[in-house]
């Protein structure tokens, strides 16, 4: 089969001819109809030092976003049958140590990751095993499938605790408007809340943010700004309930912690590439601040709320605006250059070879 592979320490990835995937006696072979790109994607073809210290197996097929058809099971299979339509969590467990047998999976000791730790979906198919393989309607828009992992990590990001805090009536922000940061402004409309802050830089992104819902997008480029307090004044001269960090900006994490009302939560998703300095006393303990890590989804929680939401057909529509465009997976290349020069929010990349 046909698969883009990364074969060298070094920037990039090529087209290669590989072997045809085997499961394994809990695994399925999934023939891909669609897969998207990830921001971790983007870190492994630049080779950038995050992905020279965490990613170990070379050579390896990229990818782990994917919607595909079952098409060959494993011996011991009994949940899935040939024919079904499924998307990937991807995030692999050992389901014996001490985090999978106490609810918390999605933070494994011993976790893998398509793409990462194994080869990934770029390809014409691909293995998962069975738990990993979440059975979708089938006439959900492959495209729509595909990016339920990271619209996941939206769903995660605002709901970071078996799904019990109520959103209605508060106010959140987002900061950073890539692809989970716009995921994340129409959910939580969908789930109530009043009034959604956004902040973004790129002029695309901030067209989308206010698309997906966004009440107001400041721009923290601008000089002279103090975003916090344009935020307060926004809501009428208090802070956010809910702040959500997306952008893995030092500046930005200041903002989440200036922008906060007390009692306030953050949930922080972004990833940060030198040590950051946090203001303790005032932004959290005065505060009385909560604060959540966010790694993946809640296994299987928050898998079952994106379903709802995504059965819905105005939150559909918003999904759509997300996938700015579509690429075939043979070209690559290409869509890793329209995301690099931003001109890209989510790429959709389609099974053509």
């Amino acid at each position: 089969m046909q698969a883009f592979v990364k074969s060298k320490r070094a920037p990039g990835g090529e087209l290669q001819s590989v072997p045809d995937p085997r499961p394994g006696p809990n695994d399925v072979v999934v023939r891909v109809k669609a897969a998207s790109v990830c921001g971790t994607d983007v870190h492994i073809w630049e080779w950038n030092r995050w992905a020279e210290h965490r990613v170990h197996r070379i050579p390896m097929i990229l990818g782990h976003e994917l919607s595909g058809e079952v098409v060959e099971l494993g011996s011991a299979v009994r949940a899935l049958e040939v024919g079904d339509h499924v998307s990937a969590e991807t995030h692999i467990v050992d389901g014996t140590c001490y985090q999978c047998r106490t609810g918390r999976m999605h933070i494994c000791e011993n976790v893998q990751v398509f793409g990462v730790d194994r080869d990934g979906v770029f390809a014409e198919k691909a293995v998962l095993p069975e738990l990993n393989a979440w059975k979708n309607d089938p006439k959900l828009d492959p495209a729509l499938a595909s990016i339920q992992e990271p619209l996941g990590n939206a769903v995660h990001c605002i709901l970071p605790e078996d799904n019990v805090e109520d959103l209605a009536g508060k106010d959140v922000l987002v900061t950073g408007c890539g692809p989970i940061g716009l995921l994340a402004i129409p959910v939580a409309k969908t789930l109530g809340a009043a009034r959604v802050v956004a902040t973004e830089v790129n002029p695309l992104r901030i067209s989308l943010a206010k698309k997906m819902g966004a009440d107001v997008v400041f721009d923290p480029s601008e000089k002279g700004r103090d975003i916090a307090r344009e935020v307060r004044d926004f809501l009428g001269g208090h802070g956010v309930d809910v702040a959500l960090e997306m952008s893995g900006h030092p500046s930005s994490l200041r903002l989440v912690f200036d922008a906060l009302r007390p009692g306030g939560r953050v949930s922080l998703l972004g990833l940060f590439s030198t040590e950051v300095p946090l203001d303790l006393d005032d932004g959290v303990i005065f505060k009385a601040a909560r604060i959540h890590g966010i790694f993946g989804r809640r296994m299987f929680e928050t898998w079952f709320t994106v379903k709802g939401l995504l059965a819905q057909p105005s939150f559909r529509e918003k999904m759509y605006q997300i996938i700015t465009h579509k690429v075939p997976i043979a070209e690559l290349p290409r869509a890793m250059e329209l995301i690099e020069s931003l001109q890209a929010a989510k790429v959709s990349l389609t099974p053509k070879w």
